[in-house]
Order: structure tokens, then sequence, then C-alpha cells
């Protein structure tokens, strides 16, 4: 691999892999208005947020963290304009007090915020607009969840705790500056094969202890509809069981507002926890060394990108499936497969679960992530076996390759008016009885 590629393989992992405090939409409202008060030069009286069909999907049924329970749109924005730290980003509600979650109640029921969705915009937009004694402020992020394209005060660009209009300065997490469309799965198993392991150990360590962490408390106590653990009753011995278990306990505690931070891949917490647990979870079965699971989480990042990227940050095409395909290459790896068999993996996994349909962020969401690891399990023992689909069979092209670009577009394109329909749903335009 020439030090272009290589350097460009090593950025994406330092631009995907950062720490995120409960899910990734409502957190990424909460730093929007927490830069739009900081910009204000006094308390903000009012909030207007305006953002995408794909926001609001996803954080109308999620627990906000550190909120004690609150939902919606109007809670992540004014928990993080009354008690929120821009300099933190996506760990904006970290440092929130019970004072704050108080004042935040109370604001609620005033009516200090109001939400509208946003027409014709990209898939991830939050535009917040903070008014107070004459002033107004402006933070804006799109497309991905920490790139701040506005932020000003009464039309004239500022910088908050070092944040400036159209700078991006968060942690180097939100311009994308490396070549994801560069990526490719031989360049990934040849990156993860030679990667000078000190270049990724401290970062890949950091995805998996935080994960692993939230994982064990969403196996420990009673998270959302506790998926985790009751997968991990029913057959406690079984490998395959196990890896399902983990990553679905972490989106169990993630997705009902858990306190701990996790490591996100895709601008996703349960795509982070999805990439690395259950890859941990075969590495300690088999007696991997460090260095081949530091290498093989590495991997499993790196194919969760290549196939999403074809998808986009949003969409009606569930996340999760794109990170259990780096899950199942990385474990096929693990056990010794060959680059044919790591691709086949990617490919089995895609034309059995490729098309799960994302409705919003919620507990149901660790159901989907137990599916579709279980697929890549699958689709990794079939492609040890030799016993794969082939082109032809529905979406599936003459290559891995093809395959990943004809699901993406089937995500990104085919899948746009059900992301609409899912989303009127939702919202209540649509009355589903008036259509049987």
């Amino acid at each position: 691999m020439d030090t272009t590629a290589y350097a460009n393989h090593l950025t994406i992992l330092k631009e995907e892999l950062v720490c995120a405090l409960g899910c990734t939409e409502p957190i990424a409202v909460a730093f929007a208005a927490a830069l739009a008060q900081g910009a204000l030069p006094c308390r903000a009286e009012k909030l207007s947020v305006v953002c995408s069909g794909n926001i609001i999907k996803n954080v109308k049924s999620v627990t906000v963290p550190n909120s004690d329970g609150m939902r919606g749109i109007e809670a992540a924005a004014t928990l993080g304009c009354v008690g929120g730290d821009p300099t933190r980003v996506l760990e904006v509600l970290q440092a929130v007090t019970p004072d704050d979650i108080t004042h935040t109640n109370t604001l609620l029921k005033q009516g200090f915020c109001e939400v509208e969705l946003a027409e014709g915009v990209p898939n991830l937009y939050v535009r917040i607009q903070a008014e107070g004694k004459g002033h107004t402020s402006v933070a804006c992020l799109v497309e991905r969840h920490t790139n701040v394209t506005e932020l000003s005060l009464d039309g004239a660009p500022v910088e908050v705790a070092g944040f400036g209009a159209g700078v991006s300065n968060c942690n180097d997490t939100n311009a994308a500056s490396a070549e994801r469309a560069a990526l490719s799965l031989s360049s990934i198993w040849d990156f993860a094969h030679e990667v000078i392991c000190s270049d990724i150990e401290e970062l890949i360590n950091n995805q998996i202890e935080r994960n692993r962490a939230i994982s064990h408390e969403g196996l420990k106590n009673s998270w959302g509809a506790n998926i985790g653990s009751t997968l991990l009753a029913s057959r406690p011995h079984d490998i395959s069981c196990r890896a399902r278990a983990a990553a679905a306990a972490g989106s169990d505690a993630r997705m009902s507002g858990c306190p701990m931070p996790v490591v996100i891949n895709c601008g996703s917490g349960n795509q982070g926890i999805t990439c690395s647990q259950p890859v941990v979870e075969y590495a300690a079965e088999l007696g991997a060394d460090h260095e081949k699971l530091i290498r093989a989480v590495a991997m499993s990042d790196l194919v969760a990108v290549h196939v999403k990227h074809y998808i986009g940050e949003l969409s009606a095409f569930c996340g999760a499936v794109s990170a259990a395909c780096g899950a199942g290459a990385a474990i096929t790896y693990l056990r010794g497969g060959s680059l044919a068999q790591f691709e086949a993996t990617v490919v089995n996994t895609l034309a059995n679960v490729g098309g799960i349909v994302c409705d919003g962020a919620k507990p149901s969401c660790a159901a989907k992530v137990s599916a579709s690891v279980d697929a890549a399990i699958l689709g990794c023992d079939m492609a040890l076996s030799d016993h794969n689909f082939k082109a032809g069979d529905g979406l599936v092209g003459e290559n891995a390759e093809e395959t990943i670009r004809s699901m993406g577009y089937v995500g990104r394109v085919g899948m746009h008016p059900t992301d609409v329909e899912i989303l009127n749903i939702m919202i209540g335009k649509t009355d589903v009885n008036a259509h049987v």
C-alpha cells in the first residue's frame, strides 16, 4: 500500500472514531443550540429550530442523555441551550446539572422552543436561531453532526470557544477531509494487514473500552427492551449469540438515555458499537492476540465506512447493516479467511438484510443491530464454506464492489420515497388506516 492510501485510511479512522454521549442526532441538536447560546451576549429568550426530516425521525423517540428521561427536538435543543458546553462537541450534555434539567422543563412548558421541518436540504441539517434582548444568533450544522457551516450574531460571523462561522474545528471530526470514495475492500484488507499497530492502537483501544463499558451496562441493568440480556440468557455459551448480545446491549442502553459516552462510526454510536463488540467477542473466543484484535476492529470500521459512503449519512436504510458488514468481514479475518472470503461475507450480508428500514432512533434499534449481526455471522459462515450468493441473485453484482454500489443506490435513491412516507407516518401527516 502506498503512503497516500495509507494516510487516507488512517485519517478516515481518526475522523470517524470520536466520542459521543447518547444518540448523535439529539446530541447534534443540543450542540447547535449550545453554540447559538454561546454566540449571544445574554441568555436566550427563544429558540427556533429548523431541521431535516431525518433529524426529526431520529430524535422523536430516543431519550436525550442526562435529561431525566426527556425526548424530542425541543428537549434536546433547550437542554443544550441551558446546560450544554459546546467545547465538548458530541459530549455537549456531559456536565448538565439537575438545575439545568429543572429549568429546561420549565422552559418547555412555556413554549420556549419552536421546531419546523426544512424542505430541500441535506438529510442531516440543523439550523438553530436563538433570540435575546434584541439580538439574534444562528448556528447551523450540515451533512455531518459537527460540521458547523454558520455561526453568527446579528448576521455577522462570530467565534464561540474557538468555533468560527464556516470554520471546521470540532476536534477535526466535522469536515470529511479524507477521501472515502478511494476506499475498497481490497485496500481495507491491505491496510489492516500492513498498518503499524501503534498508529491506530490508542484510537481502537478507546473504541473497544468505551463501547464495551456501555455494552456491559446494557447487559447488567434494564434498558429499553433488554434485547442484549434476553439474547444472552437464551444461549450464553453460543459465541454467535454472545456477539449479537454484546452489540445489542450497547444499543439498549444508548437508545434509552444511558449517560455513558461511546465511540461512534459513520456518525452513529450504534454503528460504532456494532463494528467493535461482536469482533471483540470473537477475538476472545478464538484466542486472538491484542494486535490481531486491533487490526480486526480497524478493518470492521473501515468496511462500515465504505459501505455507508454510498448510502449517505442519514437515510431510510438502517445503518446497522453497514456496520454489521464490517463486523462480519472482520470475524472472517479472525477466523483465517482469505481476501475473497472477506469480500464474500460483505456480499452475503447485504444480500440478506440489505434494505432494513430506519424508522428513527428508539429501543427497537437494538433488535435491528442483533438481526444485522446475525446475518453477518451467517454471511461469514457461508463464505468460509464457499457457499455464497452469486451475481444475479437480486442485487448481487459481478463483484463485491458492484454489490456495495448497487445497495448504496437503493438506500440513497430508491428508498428516498420510503423515507418520506416513514416521516409522514411518524409526524401524523399520513393516516395509515385510511389506506387499508
